[in-house]
């Protein structure tokens, strides 16, 4: 007769484990709080250490740390917004539209162009802000604050040439500012919404013009097709190839982004 206990099997693995691992650790801070006192000595590993030392003019290491990982947040927010992306951007997904080739170029391939344009038309603005703000704060001549509002100069130089008055007075008038003597007094907080929505406008006027040749060859096949009574052929598949032939012909990507680039310069 078996007698049927409710004590179930321990292997023997585990017990042993249960008794080993305590004395391990125990071992192990023993260790530790004997090495200890002379870690730093003959050290051959990696230690960081965000330490809280002050600078008088400048801000502490936490601090810098802080808002450098701020800034790169704020990166494609800034490219967007401060730069000539938005009207380049733009436009290529209006010439893309006009050409009725759907999703060719991808989008990838538009942004990657658009992005180098950028830095190819921004480039003379970033030297002027690593002469005029990071160098001097690199050298310890301007603390970081000073920089950002150096930084801001060129910025504003650049928006401003390209932003409508009536751009900027309707955001004077919003937020309630007086006019200001010249065009340095403007805050940034004004011209940035100023200059995209002139810019949006811009690119917006660019893609109409692009869209006319586009829409006469449409227009064309549409007429043709229903004079020949093929109402069930989409007017589309004809004329696709005839746009395509055009940019083709007249060297179209060449003939766009040179205008874009130059209007710029």
């Amino acid at each position: 007769m078996r007698f049927m206990t409710s004590r179930k099997w321990i292997p023997p693995t585990t017990t042993l484990m249960k008794r080993v691992i305590p004395f391990l650790l125990i071992l192990l801070l023993v260790q530790a709080a004997h090495a200890a006192p002379g870690s730093d000595k003959g050290f051959t590993g990696i230690e960081l250490r965000i330490g809280g030392g002050t600078n008088k003019d400048g801000l502490t290491v936490p601090m810098q740390i802080f808002v450098l990982m701020t800034l790169l947040s704020l990166v494609p927010a800034f490219i967007v917004s401060v730069t000539s992306f938005t009207r380049l951007i733009v436009v290529s997904h209006f010439l893309r539209q006009a050409l009725g080739t759907q999703t060719m170029p991808p989008n990838q391939v538009l942004i990657g162009l658009s992005l180098f344009l950028t830095y190819f038309i921004m480039q003379p603005v970033g030297d002027r802000i690593y002469q005029e703000a990071l160098q001097p704060m690199f050298q310890g001549k301007i603390t970081e604050m000073q920089a950002l509002d150096q930084a801001c100069n060129p910025l504003r130089q650049f928006m401003l040439r390209y932003t409508r008055e009536k751009d900027l007075a309707l955001f004077l008038n919003i937020a309630k500012e007086q006019r200001p003597r010249n065009l340095q007094d403007i805050p940034m907080r004004i011209v940035i919404p100023s200059y995209m929505i002139s810019e949006l406008k811009t690119a917006f006027q660019i893609g109409f013009i692009l869209f006319i040749p586009f829409l006469v060859i449409d227009m064309v096949v549409a007429a043709v097709l229903l004079s020949m009574g093929m109402m069930q052929l989409p007017p589309v598949v004809i004329s696709t190839p005839f746009k395509l032939l055009l940019f083709v012909m007249v060297d179209g990507w060449n003939l766009v982004i040179g205008s874009l680039v130059k209007s710029f310069y």
